[in-house]
């Protein structure tokens, strides 16, 4: 990848990473004024353990966001940026320009998902045949 390409996406991944860790704070702020202001009735309780829930929730997205964005800095660094980490072809331009923090090429993304859903399936399966082998005892 050339220079100028790479100086691009490390661009975006800083900004990116800015956008990130300002919002993060925000949450922080955000999660600390509702405790604060917390009591009320049991409705009042309920809606701040939602609104707490769902604050933690993205701030945990976004923390391995953030963590991707550093792994892919690093990897610019190091010169290993869009390279696949599991067939070590080059990842293509669209894709990164799609998800600047992509490891793999779409084809082994594409078989790594169709893993997860086929282990997936196979869990519901067994799940739902251990619950019929349980209702016949």
């Amino acid at each position: 990848m050339r220079k100028r390409e790479l100086d691009k996406f490390k661009k975006l991944l800083l900004i990116e990473r800015q956008g990130l860790v300002a919002h993060l704070s925000e949450l922080e702020g955000a999660s600390e004024t509702q405790l604060s202001q917390g009591g009320g009735d049991s409705v009042d309780l309920a809606a701040l353990e939602i609104t707490q829930a769902a604050i933690q929730k993205m701030g945990n997205r976004e923390k391995n966001l953030l963590k991707k964005i550093e792994y892919t800095l690093d990897k610019i660094e190091s010169g290993d940026y869009g390279t696949c980490e599991r067939c070590g072809e080059k990842i293509s331009p669209a894709r990164l320009e799609a998800r600047p923090v992509a490891q793999f090429c779409i084809d082994c993304k594409t078989e790594l998902e169709s893993n997860e859903r086929r282990y997936s399936d196979k869990e519901e399966e067994d799940e739902e045949g251990w619950g019929e082998y349980e209702d016949a005892s």
